[in-house]
């Protein structure tokens, strides 16, 4: 990766240091994380994703971030779901991580394209049975007439394949997100907070970096 333009408001360098500092936006993602494990009560890799409908409605829910690539950001969910539908038929998505605990976030959006099938299998694979089961099990953002329709339907799958051959279903699988924008925020005393966007113009692009206001 080559080192990014940094620019402050007024066009001149900018210098980064401590929490911002470093030349590659996936590292500092990654050490943002984590430093968020180690201080969040609950789910430090919850974050706010957010689609569009294609009345351009937008629609946001909490989702678990699995990875973060040289590249972008992966989560993994139901493509017949809701943000699934939203997202085949606009592929482009933002996410916010917040962790209040450090007074830090993380906001991204770009492009979306879906990961590998052998790469979706491998974190399939690593879920607890139950969750696999619930997997395929679900209906995800269809109506449900009751709950236990969807527990029984959830054991019947461990029934059949077992808890070691529950088979990852067609329509379930990762999302990587490769940001054109990515801005770190720092929480500031009185207001005055630090925040740096990288920006560039294609998913392969080199990045620019400016301080923003808060």
């Amino acid at each position: 990766m080559t080192k990014p333009i940094v620019r402050d408001a007024d066009g001149r360098n900018e210098t980064r240091n401590g929490l911002f500092s470093g030349d590659n936006p996936y590292d500092l993602s990654e050490r943002w994380m984590t430093e968020a494990w180690q201080s969040e009560p609950n789910d430090a890799n919850a974050m706010a994703l957010a689609t569009t409908n294609k009345a351009g409605l937008p629609n946001v829910r909490m989702v678990l971030l699995k990875e973060i690539e040289q590249g972008g950001f992966v989560f993994y969910t139901n493509s017949e779901s809701a943000k699934g539908g939203e997202l085949a038929g606009n592929s482009q998505a933002a996410f916010v991580l917040h962790w209040k605990s450090l007074g830090r976030q993380i906001r991204a959006r770009g492009p979306v394209e879906a990961v590998s099938a052998e790469q979706s299998d491998a974190y399939f694979n690593s879920r607890h049975p139950q969750s696999r089961a619930g997997a395929v099990a679900s209906q995800q953002s269809r109506p449900l007439d009751a709950r236990d329709t969807l527990v029984k339907a959830t054991a019947a799958v461990r029934e059949k394949y077992g808890d070691d051959h529950i088979p990852r279903p067609s329509h379930w699988h990762g999302y990587r997100i490769r940001p054109l924008e990515i801005e770190f925020w720092a929480d500031g005393d009185h207001r005055l907070h630090d925040r740096f966007r990288w920006t560039r113009d294609t998913p392969d692009g080199e990045w620019t970096i400016e301080r923003l206001n808060p």
